[in-house]
C-alpha cells in the first residue's frame, strides 16, 4: 500500500504564515467567502478557535491539509455540521494553496476526509456549495463521486474584488 502524501490534522500556530499567504492570494480568494486583505489577527483567531474543534460539533471546523513528509501546510478542508444530528449530513469546503494545486493532493485529502466522515463519523450525506466558475473544484468533487444537484443563480459574490458573481 502506498503511503499518503498528505494528512489532515488540526491547524497549529506554526501554520499561520502559510495560511495567511494563501488566504491573501487573490486567485484563491475569488472563489471563497472572505474579504481581502485577510489579516494576521483573523488567522491567529481562526487557528486558536479551530485547534480543539472536531467535525462532530455544530458549525464549521477547519482541518489543515499538510504534506505528510514535511508537515508544511498545503491548504485546508472544512466541515460544517450546521445542525447537530441533521440527518447525519455535513457540508464541506476546501482551499488549496496555488503551489499545491494540480498534483492530486486535494483529491487525496478529500478521500481522507470522506473516509472519516462516512466511517467513524457515520454520516449519511456530504455536500458542497461551490462557485460555479470554479471548474477545478467542480472537477475534484465529480472525481470523488459527488453529483451536481443544481446551481443557485447570482448567489456567489467575488469578495476579493468587491463585486460580481454568478
Amino acid at each position: 500500500m502506498t503511503p499518503h502524501r498528505v494528512v489532515l490534522r488540526h491547524l497549529r500556530p506554526e501554520d499561520a504564515p502559510a495560511f495567511l499567504a494563501y488566504r491573501n492570494d487573490p486567485e484563491i480568494a475569488r472563489f471563497q467567502g472572505w474579504a481581502l486583505p485577510y489579516t494576521l489577527a483573523q488567522t491567529e483567531a481562526l487557528i486558536e478557535e479551530m485547534h480543539t474543534r472536531t467535525p462532530e460539533q455544530p458549525g464549521w471546523t477547519q482541518l489543515a491539509l499538510v504534506d505528510a513528509s514535511t508537515g508544511k501546510l498545503l491548504g485546508d478542508f472544512a466541515v460544517n455540521r450546521a445542525v447537530p444530528d441533521n440527518g447525519a449530513q455535513a457540508e464541506i469546503g476546501f482551499t488549496l494553496a496555488r503551489h499545491a494545486q494540480g498534483r492530486g493532493l486535494a483529491s487525496e485529502g478529500l478521500g481522507l476526509l470522506l473516509a472519516q466522515l462516512f466511517g467513524p463519523h457515520a454520516l449519511h450525506r456530504v455536500y458542497a456549495h461551490i462557485d460555479p466558475r470554479n471548474a477545478p473544484a467542480a472537477a475534484l468533487l465529480t472525481r470523488a463521486g459527488f453529483q451536481h444537484e443544481g446551481t443557485a443563480l447570482e448567489s456567489y459574490w467575488d469578495a476579493s474584488s468587491g463585486g460580481g458573481g454568478e
